[in-house]
């Protein structure tokens, strides 16, 4: 079977924005008022399920939804986050260190004398180096953490998607981003049925 490369990092965050409210301005008078719309707008209509081809021998899969939409892949996404957020603020707070030497040497003036200022000099240099290893060390641990996290998602998904090809009698599973196909038959897509048993499977450990 064909491995699946797949991209965690670039699919798995799925951000949910909601619309803001923005103050209106009062109509000019004379104008017709507008209608009160009412309290529970109408719901649109679902989506209608496109069933399955009878007798297809492919499918296709979604990689970056199925990253980004099952709960293995948004547990993924959230250890790079927390993984990035602390990093980010380590090297931030070393920044503030430097800053605060930095102003210290610079309006030091004629309070310090030759010798403060040398060891000033010494200190920052130091940090920025220490700075500069702890953002190269940062990303080479983020990009451990992906390929870590990579495998352990492919590991995962592999074997559901082989269960629902043997159900289905297929011979092939593409996937959507790699297949080059100008059209996919919406049926032939079997993402929704991957998350859903993907999320089975983690529900049971």
């Amino acid at each position: 079977m064909r491995v699946l490369k797949i991209s965690v990092v670039g699919a798995a965050l799925t951000v949910a924005l909601s619309g803001s409210a923005f103050a209106q301005a009062a109509p000019p008078a004379g104008a017709p008022k507008p209608q009160t719309p009412p309290a529970t707008p109408p719901a649109a209509p679902k989506a209608v399920p496109v069933p399955f081809p009878q007798d297809a021998k492919i499918a296709f899969i979604d990689v970056n939804m199925i990253a980004g939409t099952s709960a293995a892949g948004k547990d993924a996404s959230k250890k790079l986050t927390d993984f990035t957020t602390k990093k980010s603020a380590e090297i931030a707070d070393k920044n503030k260190q430097l800053q605060a030497l930095t102003t210290k040497r610079d309006t030091g003036g004629a309070v310090l004398n030759d010798s403060a200022r040398a060891t000033l000099d010494k200190d920052i240099d130091k940090l920025q180096r220490d700075i500069q290893f702890a953002q190269s060390n940062a990303q080479a641990e983020l990009q451990d953490l992906q390929n870590e996290l990579q495998g352990e998602f492919q590991k995962r998904l592999l074997p559901v998607i082989e269960e629902v090809a043997k159900e289905k009698g297929l011979h092939a599973v593409f996937s959507i981003a790699d297949s080059g196909a100008a059209y996919v038959h919406q049926g032939l897509n079997i993402s929704d049925e991957i998350v859903k048993r993907l999320d089975a499977a983690a529900a049971k450990k």
